[in-house]
């Protein structure tokens, strides 16, 4: 067995050093997506003023609300918001999300995910170029000297990737304090985010000194409150009230995920019964339907919609409670109704579909084939309902179709080579030149380009 050299160590970190600044520039990978109506209504609207005040196309911004309970937000790639739902937890009001929210749009209008090839192209030339120069003086015999010309270099390297990325977060700041100041929105919540940020520091023992800052990928919260204060404080905008309806809104979504995601006694004690407020009976609705304790889950479901017969949310949330615990047929009207009320919601659709053809009563999925189709034609990106949709063309014999819908939802859940033998079912028994035919066709060139993707990444 071979010890490995110290230069050997030093290209190996230098390795991981490039690994890592490419992974940066990918934070969406390996991150699951938490879909909810309701939430999205909200993250939308709440964004909506802001999409318009950096001049961007509302229907090109998509907010997508991640299954993570860190607190973090960031954007990937084209004009999509990423929202950790702890980010959602951590916040106290819609406004400080819509501080985070700015701050996004700023990355997005700088374009910093294109330039952020720039950052990493500078940092990774700088480390190779030492590595090299280091290499060529190990091999000349001066190990030591090799040694440390590749950590300098790889120092260096950080230091002008780290230094790049606390440019980007400084613009961004910047630009989210002008839409917000355009929106007519406060940025008191932009300043207690951060003040949250800062005390997570604080918590965590990291230095508050000025030298400490160039080995981060933002600056100082500190610095960034210092800074921005005085911007938002001499805004018009500074003393606008939050919107207490959005406020309203806000409260229900953050106990909906809390009662979701959290161990159901947790959710309990945050949440005892002795509150009876709308918050409160969503989150306990949740904790526990998690428990299995069915009645219990829909006596807080009734419960909301006494409050509001006509709130879509709650209706959905009765019908989810019913139709997992294996009641589809007593799902279905509450279903209905939010399906009816939402104007064909597609996630509260989807689930209509579901219990359609959970009841296993061939009467239901002719309307099931309708409320699916409008579901897909709305979001295409939704494989549950793709998924249900193939369930129901098979059940009426039309294996081509079904197989196309199958085609579709494979191909969103990255599984290339069955969405491509789909793809070629389908294309086989599909009128030829008919839009479907077509769409078959799309989804097998689209699922062999990332095959070929991936391949070449190995």
């Amino acid at each position: 067995m071979r010890f490995p050299s110290p230069l050997s160590k030093y290209l190996g970190r230098l390795l991981a050093l490039v690994a890592a600044i490419t992974m940066a520039a990918q934070p969406v990978a390996a991150q699951s997506i938490l879909r909810d109506a309701e939430t999205e209504a909200l993250l939308n609207d709440m964004a909506a003023p802001l999409i318009e005040a950096a001049d961007l196309e509302p229907n090109n911004v998509d907010m997508v609300l991640i299954n993570d309970r860190s607190i973090n937000a960031f954007v990937a790639g084209g004009q999509a918001i990423y929202i950790h739902s702890g980010l959602i937890e951590a916040a106290d009001t819609a406004n400080e999300v819509q501080g985070v929210i700015a701050h996004e749009l700023g990355h997005i209008t700088g374009g910093h995910i294109n330039r952020m090839r720039d950052g990493i192209g500078t940092a990774t030339n700088i480390s190779i170029l030492s590595m090299l120069i280091g290499v060529a003086a190990a091999l000349a015999g001066a190990g030591e000297a090799g040694v440390g010309i590749v950590a300098a270099g790889q120092q260096a390297a950080l230091g002008k990737f780290l230094a790049f990325t606390r440019v980007q977060e400084a613009s961004a700041d910047a630009a989210g304090a002008e839409y917000l100041s355009r929106a007519g929105i406060s940025g008191r919540g932009s300043i207690e985010f951060f003040k949250k940020l800062q005390n997570l520091e604080f918590r965590y023992g990291r230095s508050q000194a000025d030298e400490a800052t160039f080995g981060r990928t933002h600056p100082l919260s500190g610095d960034r409150i210092a800074l921005l204060r005085e911007t938002y404080i001499a805004d018009p905008a500074w003393e606008s009230p939050d919107d207490p309806e959005l406020q309203a809104r806000f409260e229900r979504v953050k106990a909906k995920l809390y009662g979701y995601q959290a161990d159901p006694n947790r959710t309990l004690r945050k949440f005892p019964e002795t509150r009876q407020d709308v918050p409160a009976r969503y989150a306990r609705a949740y904790a526990y339907h998690k428990s299995a304790l069915i009645d219990l889950a829909l006596g807080e479901a009734d419960a909301l919609i006494a409050v509001n017969p006509a709130d879509p949310y709650f209706l959905e949330l009765k019908g989810q409670v019913l139709l997992e615990s294996g009641r589809p047929e007593e799902a279905i009207e509450p279903l209905r109704k939010a399906t009816q009320l939402t104007r064909n919601e597609p996630l509260i659709a989807s689930m209509f579909g579901h219990a359609l053809i959970a009841t296993e009563d061939e009467n239901n999925f002719a309307e099931a084939e309708q409320v699916l189709r409008a579901a897909v034609s709305r979001d295409r990106f939704n494989p549950f309902a793709w998924y249900q949709l193939g369930v129901v063309y098979a059940a009426n014999g039309d294996m081509p179709r079904a197989r196309l819908a199958s085609a579709e939802q494979q191909v969103m859940s990255r599984q290339y080579g069955l969405a491509i033998r789909s793809a070629q079912f389908a294309e086989a028994g599909l009128p030829v030149g008919s839009p479907d035919w077509i769409r078959a066709q799309d989804i097998g060139l689209q699922a062999r380009a990332e095959l070929e993707r991936l391949q070449d990444r190995r």
